[in-house]
């Protein structure tokens, strides 16, 4: 004689708590990606109608009031040689990116880029794509 149980096993699985679980992923990841900001200092860069895109090495920051920085650490106008001559000593390829406010005098500029260039140095100034044009 065969006996059979009266409790039968459901061998199905719900997908459900499974999909829940990845949206809730996806929220969570789509969230915290629009919280990383790059790691760069407020400077109101000029225009351009394409910029290319360097991985900078050595960044040195010129603000609208006239303060410089290497690598984000403040730096005196006048010690400015001497610590990118050190920024470029640690950077695998001698680069320097100069992001300078739109507002600073090309002579700071220039000024800065034949400091970069007598250090050997490859010199790119950063600015934003216009999209306006």
């Amino acid at each position: 004689m065969e006996l059979k149980s009266s409790q039968k096993l459901d061998a199905s699985f719900s997908l459900a708590s499974m999909t829940d679980i990845i949206f809730q992923l996806l929220i969570f990841f789509m969230l915290t990606s629009s919280f990383v900001t790059p790691a760069a200092l407020p400077v109101n860069l000029p225009s351009s109608v394409a910029a290319p895109t360097i991985t900078p090495k050595v960044q040195i920051t010129i603000t609208s009031n006239l303060q410089y920085f290497v690598n984000e650490v403040p730096v005196a106008p006048e010690n400015i040689e001497e610590e990118m001559k050190d920024a470029l000593s640690r950077a695998r390829e001698p680069i320097v990116v100069l992001n300078l406010d739109k507002d600073v005098a090309v002579q700071y500029m220039v000024r800065v880029a034949s400091l970069a260039n007598r250090l050997g140095a490859k010199v790119s100034i950063a600015t934003k794509i216009d999209s306006g044009q």
